[in-house]
This record gives C-alpha cells, sequence and structure tokens, in this order.
C-alpha cells in the first residue's frame, strides 16, 4: 500500500471516528433529555441561565480576566464553583449571578484563592469522568438524572431525585479515589 493510500485510509478512519463520537453523543444527549426528571421546558429555561451567566460573567472584563467560575442550572438551583482573588470580585459574580431571569436558589462555591492549575482542572475533569462511571454501573440509580461538577478534588451533585437515590450517589462518589469531599445540591423528587 503506497503512503498516500495509506493516509488516506487514516483520514477517513478519523473522520468516521468523529461521526461516531457525534453520533453517540446525539442518542446518549437524546436519552437524556427523554428520561431527565425536568420538563423539557425546564430544561430549556437551565440552558439559558447558564448561556446567559457565561455571557454575562465574560463581560465584566475584571470578573473574565482574574477568575476561574464555571456555572451549572438545574431545574432553577444554580451552582457557581472556582475562584477568585478576592470577595470584591467573588461578590461581583454573585451579584451578576443573582440578577439573571429564572435563578431560583444560588449555591455559591466560590473560593478566594489563585486560579487552579491546568493539571487540577485536568485531574477534575477525570475525577468526573470516574465518578459518572461510577454512578452509570450502579443499578439503584437513574445517573442521567444527575450532573456532576467537579472542582479542584471537590464534587457537586446536582438533580431531581428520590432521597434514597441521593444518598447512593452520595455514597458512591465518596468512594471514588481522589474525590476529597461530595456536596449534595439536590431537588428531591419524593
Amino acid at each position: 500500500m503506497s503512503v498516500k493510500s495509506l493516509l488516506s485510509v487514516v483520514a477517513v478512519a478519523a473522520l468516521l471516528q468523529g461521526c461516531v463520537a457525534a453520533a453517540v453523543v446525539g442518542v446518549v444527549g437524546g436519552a437524556s433529555v427523554a428520561t431527565d426528571n425536568r420538563s423539557l421546558g425546564n430544561q430549556i429555561d437551565d440552558q439559558k441561565i447558564e448561556i446567559d451567566a457565561h455571557a454575562k460573567l465574560a463581560a465584566s472584563e475584571a470578573l473574565s480576566d482574574n477568575t476561574n467560575l464555571q456555572v451549572v442550572s438545574v431545574n432553577g438551583s444554580v451552582l457557581v464553583v472556582g475562584q477568585a482573588p478576592n470577595s470584591y470580585l467573588r461578590d461581583q459574580a454573585i451579584k451578576i449571578l443573582n440578577d439573571i431571569n429564572g435563578v431560583k436558589q444560588l449555591h455559591n462555591q466560590i473560593r478566594i484563592s489563585n486560579t487552579t492549575a491546568f493539571t487540577t482542572k485536568t485531574n477534575d475533569v477525570w475525577l468526573t469522568s470516574k465518578v459518572k462511571t461510577a454512578l452509570f454501573s450502579s443499578d439503584e440509580l437513574d445517573a442521567t438524572n444527575i450532573k456532576v461538577v467537579t472542582e479542584n478534588g471537590e464534587v457537586f451533585l446536582m438533580g431531581l431525585v428520590t432521597k434514597s437515590q441521593a444518598n447512593n450517589a452520595v455514597d458512591i462518589a465518596r468512594n471514588v479515589g481522589g474525590v476529597n469531599r461530595v456536596f449534595k445540591i439536590f431537588e428531591y423528587i419524593d
């Protein structure tokens, strides 16, 4: 096989692999929307809250240049995690988030400190993936109803679940290697 043919095969395989990944994301995303305990309207509202939050935080040069913030919304309950170098910037971010239409409750988990290093962020992504995998492996809960957010080794669990499912999720997350602490930010449906 010539080098040109080999490169063509590799390029096509790479393109197809991207299509497979997109198909998997589409199927899982579609299944997640279908099995989510939130109404479709609430799911759309949560996405709008997150988009508005990111846009408004990014519009503030002081916040975008000096903080590391992540915003997640579930049923109007908003979690903000990350770091700000001082209480003034933290309070400015909280004020912006509280003014967003649709925010029912704000969970402020902004730490006053330097922003986390790239290696810490990479580890947080790895921990989120490990926790989600452990949750999906459980027969006792529907992991599609649980959002996992990890910041600096701390895991935040959000979603609309029963109290039993919440306790199971916390026990599972707590036993994943590398998790320093688990926070429950659930809304209960029972």
